[in-house]
């Protein structure tokens, strides 16, 4: 029969769950400490609790040496002689016990005695709600409001009280004294005050479950949870599909009337959930994911990366993206992709950024086109005209509304750009590369006067006054048909020409 004592420890041990060898071992080992420091003694000690009569003994332990030349510490070591004397079969290596006395241990040794056991116990019980929990993670715990500590709620989950953190309450809810409610288990910490059991009620499993809970079609399997993106206290996103084509997966969910999604939204302090049916084209599943938004058009922009781009008309952007982006947030976490929300009107200024860009990377300079000569280019660029292609497109009334541009200097543009585009069409390289002379070398008329002006290394002005007498020269014999366009430039027109134009 069990004594009096050891029955007091097999209910401890019951009460926390533990081991009833952990509460006899740390019984034992706080009489041992309480010898030790009675007698100050640095020996080797050991505690032996008898179960039937419920004493309480500490025995000194000594090694077994050959001699008493061998030996090094009394406390510790005993000659084979000597050990004979207290146990007949002592050998050489073995040991032999000593009971000490007990007696007297007093106050201060009793205290410290129990405050081994109460450590031990504890070390037993955190370790074993710890084993409990461990591999409970992510479990529905029902629990009960134990106390409130400032914004943290206290809840008994059975064996063990768990907290549940500020960010891991729903804003909507508030919790009275007693109050049972379902959590999840989030995690278990361990550390030196004993295992820290965190539970939630912002986790996107506490409405997995109760989906399972209110919908049996996911109980059975029929209806599947393939994703959930959740804000708790603003709105989740639930994805679901059917197994059985002729099973509605969102029409199960929302129930008769919203009967079942209803429910959850009490369960949840109201709120907001939307049922997406799931897709496994990604682009189709980004349209129902922004619900209730209207989709224009899905690109994908990066694969590898998951990147898309949804496209929404003017109207619908705000509602796409959401209060605080809360909308698009939800949709991407739902599918796992990266989402670009842009307007209509947004694609259209982006698109038209492109072109422009691409335009002005194809451009080609004025200088390009050696036939219009470098003061008509001059001022040409002056007036904003930098490029070939916006000279070809303007007529002949928009050029004769530049400064300083007559008629003679309109039909000369215009027989400059033909020419430059003919030389193209016919496979002949512009000379572009010598946009910045002057001149260039013309076979038949003005090859002496180009070479002339390179050897003595004319300056700009004189370039000027020589185009401007050979234009005179020309003036004067007559010639008022131009053929063919020549590869120098041609000089400005005169001052006086031009007055005379301009009037």
């Amino acid at each position: 029969m069990a004594s009096e004592i050891y029955n007091v420890i097999d209910a401890l041990s019951r009460e926390k769950g533990i081991d009833p060898q952990i509460v006899v071992s740390a019984v034992e080992d706080a009489i041992v400490a309480a010898t030790r420091k009675k007698d100050k003694s640095q020996e080797n000690l050991i505690g032996e609790l008898d179960k039937t009569s419920g004493m309480i003994r500490v025995y000194a332990v000594k090694s077994i040496l050959p001699s008493e030349d061998d030996i090094e510490d009394p406390q510790l070591e005993i000659s084979l002689e000597e050990a004979k004397t207290i146990d007949e079969n002592a050998e050489v290596g073995g040991e032999v016990r000593f009971l000490k006395s007990t007696e007297g241990l007093g106050r201060i040794s009793a205290q410290i005695a129990k405050q081994i056991i109460f450590q031990k116990v504890r070390e037993a019980e955190r370790e074993t709600i710890y084993k409990e929990y461990i591999n409970r993670v992510g479990e529905i715990l029902n629990a009960t409001v134990k106390r409130i500590e400032g914004p943290e709620v206290i809840f008994d989950i059975g064996k063990a009280e768990a907290r549940m953190p500020r960010k891991e309450q729903s804003r909507l809810e508030s919790f009275a004294m007693g109050e049972r409610v379902r959590v999840v288990l989030s995690r278990v910490d361990k550390n030196s005050k004993g295992p820290a059991v965190i539970v939630s009620r912002a986790a996107p499993e506490l409405v997995q479950n109760l989906f399972q809970t209110e919908v049996p079609e996911i109980y059975d399997g029929t209806v599947q949870i393939r994703a959930i993106a959740r804000e708790a206290g603003e709105r989740t996103k639930i994805a679901v599909m059917s197994k059985d084509k002729d099973v509605d997966a969102v029409g199960a969910c929302v129930g008769m009337k919203g009967m079942r999604v209803q429910s959850i939204i009490r369960e949840l302090r109201g709120e907001k959930i939307d049922i997406i049916e799931y897709h496994e084209d990604s682009v189709v599943f980004a349209e129902k994911a922004l619900q209730p938004a209207k989709v224009s058009r899905v690109t994908v922009v990066d694969p590898g990366q998951k990147h898309l781009e949804v496209v929404v008309d003017d109207s619908q952007l705000s509602l796409a993206i959401g209060k605080k982006g809360q909308n698009v947030r939800l949709a991407a976490k739902l599918l796992g992709w990266k989402i670009d929300i842009k307007s209509e009107e947004e694609k259209r200024q982006e698109v038209e950024q492109q072109m422009a860009s691409l335009v002005t990377q194809q451009a080609t300079p004025l200088e390009s086109v050696p036939d219009l000569g470098e003061q008509l280019i001059q001022k040409l660029n002056e007036a904003g005209i930098t490029t070939v292609e916006a000279l070809a497109d303007m007529t002949p009334e928009q050029l004769e509304e530049l400064p300083g541009v007559g008629p003679k200097t309109v039909e000369k543009i215009s027989i400059a750009v033909n020419n430059y585009f003919s030389s193209l069409d016919a496979g002949q390289a512009p000379a572009a590369e010598e946009a910045g002379a002057s001149a260039n070398a013309d076979a038949q008329q003005d090859e002496s006067l180009s070479s002339e002006v390179q050897e003595t290394g004319q300056t700009a002005e004189a370039e000027f006054a020589a185009e401007a007498d050979e234009a005179a020269a020309v003036h004067t014999q007559g010639q008022t048909e131009e053929t063919a366009a020549p590869e120098v430039p041609e000089p400005e027109e005169p001052a006086e020409e031009k007055q005379a134009e301009e009037k």
